[in-house]
């Protein structure tokens, strides 16, 4: 075939071919039209025969198909394709995103066709597609296509009111997978009741906005007026995540739209609701905190899914910080799927949503991004919904970033993002239901940037003209996405105008019965813990204080347990001679450090059935090289926990100990929504030094210090803060304890009352711990930190405990406990159970009675905090004053130990009062300790000094020295000071 195509018959019918083609180009198959014009730029006729001969072999593309391959040159392939590359990288800032039509935005260069060599009259040039047609880009499966035709399908593929970015992803598997979900030759279209069933849920979103602006005309309310199609999109994505098997979900979320997705997606009843407009107090039977506004509140509840399933929906509280909720969101979802043994993370997930300004602008974005991959953080992708308004408060986004999209962010970790414009109701149902998908298979986070726009001021009070005249005169000018979507559904024919009627009647009426009942509503008893949380009580259901000691024999299980290694095992020699001398610690019962203390606690809860994680910047191996909870085999590299081994059967992760990655304002956060989920738990995040607990200010003001009081949630979180003096200097040396204190809401001047008869059964310190907002600590000795740790669970409730951590302590060899202060035998002074010692007597007190025998040979009472008692104690021994000066240890310093410290000035009747630190007079505990001190001298009836006695660093700017020669001067100073007579 391939010869006789050439011979003269052929060429003479291929001659009378071209002649029909030149007077006619429509007279001859649109194949041969286009091998006609192909031989204008150079396509020699065997070409042809090519065609045949490979058809002839076998060939499954038809001789002339093939034949039609020649029409266009390699380098014509390889710019068409470059031309369609772009669209895939660049389709999105062509899109018609901006309901506003202000997006001034210009077309990419790289969306020319003439930069790639194409003209007008290339339009109708048929290209063959290949195996990229066979994708389903084209429909009809043809792989010849003019230009005209590619052109029309990428832009309505990328460009139009669905911008996609993912070709920045790196794994060819998910860039592929979502290639050809978005590339398919037409979407399938919704069904007539799907989209009645969107117009409905858009009827809710609307009228909900619109009845309270009614109402209530003069309340701030952050309104989703604008972007009212997130309520129609969340549902959807909740719906499709329910059908993929999710059970649980968790939202965060800042205060625009907040009423509404309460209302319309969490569905918190609507009378409720309404009744917070009116100012009704939330008051419970047993509880009662200080409340916050209702846009900041959160809630539960479990919702059926228009498939027939339910799942659980939970947002969470959040301040006016406005990602600040986001890492919190990812520590609670984290927690849900441990205790329910979702490993897969299939059955619990987390969404999301961000502003615009705040998702560009605030840093703990990124820090919440940067953990979604980590193998103790990760919670199987978060569903990021961006409510992108194009406007933060009152600012431009020209001048809020510095990128071109608020979204980008999300792009340094990979995560694909779907820009939609907000009035297309069907559009941003799809990404949202797309979105839900790519978080199922591939178990990472994803993006929905919902560009729309805010149809009032900030507030519904603000003045928006002041500073977006424009863009208010186009909003003003443009009709809300309801009725838009009304008329829509309308000119398809498939919904009448009665039917429209009908869905807005009955949206109407709903909310008005909800409203009448708002009158009339009664505040119930706050639902304010979940199930887990079941027999906890609050500040006024005072608990029992219980003891936390460990029998002998359990203590001796557990020290041998977590202190063996594998027989194969081949660790540092080092790390093997830490281990065999705290093995000896517990032959002998002697010298037990620090690090042991700790990690018998931890091991004794786990024997006990809690969980224990602890995590922070190398917190496994400590930042002084004091912990090594994980030992590394040198041979192999692979590692051992020996507290994940402690007994049989232990719980896989039961005890986890995680390096965090290098922030605290995100770490905080996820530890402290891990904390609220369940509290059986130990949860602990330890700062690498305590100086860097501000990075994480946020976290402790919002909050782990007043959410208790605004949202009635407890927390038992507890927070390990390096913090000591030692010469290092001024970034790491202080925890700014003064700080943790000013927080705390103990009044100085009002001292419990005490029921003596209860003076060693804890009489009223249960409720005073339960009355106050958090726990502040700076022990000195092993056993007591044991103690305290155990504390944290032995209760019936919980409070968030911030502790001084030492760091000359971990070693110090005056710091060492026997393994008979552990015991729950009564110790040495007689004293039924053993317990956390909030206050520590002077060394030569014995007695612990409420009033204790008089010592009139002490001349000074010294009180102090940490580890500045052994350098006192130190030096009082070598100047031999022991005899006429006391030092007294207030290992608690929140709340007050009010009881012992009027014990102990009972005991030295003769002796001045005088506190000792470390930290300068500015700073420190001085300021919170001076008051409560007058106030335990003023009860006592003895006289009080104009002010409390200081010995410590001057009124300092910075923390502390960085010159070691400085240092040690001041630290001698403040203990002749303390010490002379």
């Amino acid at each position: 075939m391939k010869d006789s195509f050439l011979d003269g018959t052929s060429s003479t019918y291929l001659e009378q071919l071209q002649e029909r083609f030149n007077e006619n180009p429509e007279s001859v198959d649109k194949t041969w039209a286009s091998f006609f014009r192909s031989l204008e730029h150079g396509v020699a006729p065997e070409a042809v025969a090519e065609a045949y001969h490979a058809f002839e072999q076998g060939s499954q593309i038809s001789p002339l198909s093939a034949a039609a391959v020649s029409n266009q040159t390699i380098q014509e392939s390889q710019r068409l394709l470059l031309l369609v590359r772009a669209y895939q990288v660049n389709g999105h800032f062509k899109a018609k995103l901006d309901p506003l039509g202000l997006d001034a935005r210009s077309v990419p260069l790289e969306l020319d066709p003439a930069l790639y060599g194409f003209s007008d009259k290339d339009l109708d040039r048929e290209f063959f597609l290949g195996t990229w047609n066979m994708k389903g880009f084209l429909s009809e499966e043809r792989p010849i296509r003019t230009l005209r035709e590619v052109l029309d399908r990428l832009n309505d593929v990328y460009c139009s009111t669905i911008g996609y970015e993912y070709m920045h992803i790196p794994i060819r598997d998910q860039c592929n997978w979502l290639r050809e979900r978005i590339e398919t030759a037409e979407p399938i279209p919704y069904s007539p009741e799907r989209k009645l069933h969107m117009l409905d849920r858009l009827a809710w979103s609307e009228m909900f906005e619109s009845f309270l602006a009614n109402k209530y005309t003069a309340a701030k309310r952050f309104g989703l007026e604008g972007c009212e199609a997130l309520i129609p999109g969340m549902k959807a994505l909740i719906d499709r995540s329910a059908e993929a098997g999710v059970e649980s979900i968790c939202i965060g979320m800042p205060h625009r739209g907040r009423l509404n997705v309460l209302a319309n997606v969490v569905r918190k009843p609507l009378a409720q609701i309404f009744s917070e407009f009116t100012g009704t107090v939330p008051m419970g039977d047993h509880y009662m905190g200080s409340g916050d506004v209702k846009y900041h509140l959160g809630t539960s509840y479990d919702r059926p899914t228009v498939s027939g399933k339910r799942v659980h929906l939970s947002l969470l509280a959040n301040p006016s910080h406005l990602e600040a909720v986001d890492p919190v969101m990812l520590g609670k979802v984290r927690a849900k799927q441990y205790y329910s043994d979702d490993h897969a993370r299939e059955r619990n997930m987390g969404i999301l949503l961000h502003g615009d300004g705040s998702f560009s602008g605030q840093g703990v974005v990124y820090e919440t991004l940067d953990m979604s991959a980590l193998p103790d953080y990760t919670v199987g992708g978060t569903i990021h919904l961006v409510v992108n308004n194009q406007v933060a408060f009152t600012t431009d986004p020209r001048k809020s970033r510095s990128s071109s999209y608020c979204t980008d962010v999300a792009k340094a970790l990979n995560a694909p993002i779907f820009h939609v414009n907000g009035d297309d109701v069907e559009a941003v149902v799809r990404t949202c239901e797309l979105a839900s998908d790519w978080r199922e298979r591939w178990k990472t986070d994803v993006v929905v940037d919902m560009v729309c726009y805010r149809r009032y001021g900030h507030n519904e009070i603000d003045e928006p003209k002041f500073t977006q005249p424009l863009m208010y005169q186009a909003i003003q000018q443009l009709e809300n996405v309801y009725l838009k979507y009304q008329k829509q559904l309308m000119d398809e024919g498939v919904a009448s105008k009665e039917q429209v009627k009908r869905i807005s009647d009955n949206v109407l009426a709903a909310l008005q019965v909800e409203f009448e009942k708002a009158r009339d509503y009664k505040p119930e008893a706050k639902d304010w813990l979940s199930s887990y949380w079941a027999g906890f009580n609050s500040p006024n259901q005072i608990a029992r204080i219980r003891n936390t000691g460990v029998p002998m024999n359990f203590l001796k299980e557990v020290g041998y347990a977590i202190t063996r290694l594998p027989e194969d095992f081949k660790p540092h020699k080092q790390i093997k001679r830490v281990y065999d001398q705290r093995r000896k610690m517990i032959e002998t019962g002697e010298g037990i450090d620090w690090a042991m203390a700790e990690a018998l606690a931890f091991g004794t809860l786990l024997s006990e059935g809690n969980h224990v994680r602890l995590s922070g910047q190398d917190v496994e191996r400590g930042t002084f090289s004091h912990r090594h909870a994980v030992v590394h085999d040198q041979e192999t590299g692979g590692h051992y926990t020996p507290l994940g081994h402690v007994f049989s059967g232990q719980k896989k992760r039961q005890f986890t100990v995680s390096n965090s990655p290098l922030n605290e304002f995100g770490v905080l956060g996820f530890e402290l929504g891990y904390a609220l989920e369940n509290p059986n738990s130990l949860v602990l995040w330890e700062a690498q030094f305590g100086d860097f607990a501000n990075g994480a200010q946020v976290i402790f003001d919002q909050f782990l210090s007043s959410g208790e009081q605004k949202w009635l949630r407890q927390n038992g979180l507890t927070v390990l803060l390096p913090h000591g003096y030692d010469g290092q200097g001024p970034e790491h040396s202080s925890a700014r304890l003064e700080r943790f204190l000013q927080m705390v809401d103990e009044n100085p001047y009002r001292i419990p009352e005490v029921d003596q008869s209860k003076w060693f059964g804890g009489g009223h310190l249960g409720a005073q711990t339960q009355q106050i907002n958090q726990q502040v600590a700076n022990v000195t000795t092993p056993a007591n930190y044991f103690h305290l740790l155990r504390r944290q669970i032995h209760r019936q409730f919980r409070k968030p405990l911030i502790v001084m951590a030492p760091k000359a302590l971990l070693r110090h060899p005056a710091a060492k406990s026997g393994l008979w202060e552990f015991d729950d035998l009564p110790d040495d002074k007689g004293i039924e159970g053993v317990r956390f010692k909030r206050l520590i007597m002077d060394e030569s007190a014995s007695d612990r009675s409420p009033n204790p025998p008089e010592d009139p040979s002490k001349k000074r009472l010294i009180f102090c905090t940490g580890k500045v008692y052994y350098e006192l104690a130190a030096e009082r021994e070598k100047q031999g004053k022991a005899g006429e000066i006391a030092v007294v240890r207030m290992e608690q310093l929140a709340p007050f130990p009010f009881d012992l410290v009027m014990r102990e000035m009972r005991r030295y009747p003769d002796a001045d009062v005088m506190w000792c630190q470390e930290e300068p007079l500015n700073q420190g505990a001085y300021a919170h300790i001076a008051p409560r001190l007058k106030t335990c001298m003023q009860a006592l009836g003895r006289a009080q000094p104009h002010q409390i006695p200081y010995a410590g660093r001057p009124a300092a700017a910075a923390t502390a020295t960085g010159y070691a020669k400085v240092h040690a001067q001041e630290q001698a100073k403040l203990l002749d000071d303390a010490l002379g007579m």
